[in-house]
């Protein structure tokens, strides 16, 4: 059985991941800030740590738990939250993944990081270019890190029932939408390449941009 330890868990994108990880019979282990959402993920199985990104003990604690073997996701985001984690959360799981010995991590930030920025829209810079700056951060200080990473950039973040029909691409941006199930099942499978190793992809649903 797989180990998958999810930064970013309890709502959202990170909530996707943790379902889907949960159906495909993943032991699955979580950070979570709230009491009340660590009761909720652990009676669907999750192996729960309270605590916050962005304390490095807390982070630390869930990646002994995990395990050396256990494959990461990180979703972590801070948009309309008063502490932003884009960047010093993902740089604990980073730096804590190092001395814990574990090494494959999947960090999901969005379109507009790092190279991409060019492309983001002056609407989307004004709305929530902070947090991406900060994303872009987080993207750097893995790319010089020890392990094996992989970056994924989603588009707009939908949610429903996964279509299947989420395109990955690489130097190509995918404006528009996409779903958060399609997310965590293509990034769930980008986990378990080799070849996605070192790699960033985009991924978007061109059948949700049509009017």
């Amino acid at each position: 059985m797989p180990t998958t330890l999810i930064f970013g868990a309890s709502r959202g994108l990170g909530r996707a991941f943790t379902d889907h990880a949960l159906q495909l019979g993943h032991r699955v282990v979580a950070l979570v800030r709230h009491a009340d959402m660590a009761s909720e993920l652990h009676t669907l199985g999750v192996e729960v740590v309270i605590g916050d990104a962005l304390d490095p003990l807390a982070v630390a604690q869930a990646c002994r738990l995990a395990g050396r073997d256990a494959r990461v996701v990180s979703t972590l985001g801070s948009f309309r939250q008063s502490a932003p984690v884009d960047y010093q959360g993902n740089r604990h799981v980073i730096d804590e993944m190092e001395r814990a010995g574990l090494s494959r991590l999947l960090l999901v930030t969005s379109l507009g990081c790092g190279d991409s920025w060019q492309y983001l829209p002056e609407r989307a810079r004004a709305a929530f270019g902070h947090e991406v700056r900060l994303k872009s951060l987080a993207e750097s200080w893995l790319q010089t890190s020890t392990l094996e990473w992989t970056i994924l950039r989603p588009a707009g973040l939908q949610d429903g029932e996964p279509t299947g029909q989420a395109i990955l691409s690489q130097g190509l941006e995918r404006h528009g939408l996409v779903r958060r199930q399609d997310v965590a099942i293509r990034g769930l499978q980008l986990l378990t390449y080799q070849e996605a190793c070192g790699q960033i992809y985009a991924i978007g649903d061109p059948g949700l941009n049509q009017p």
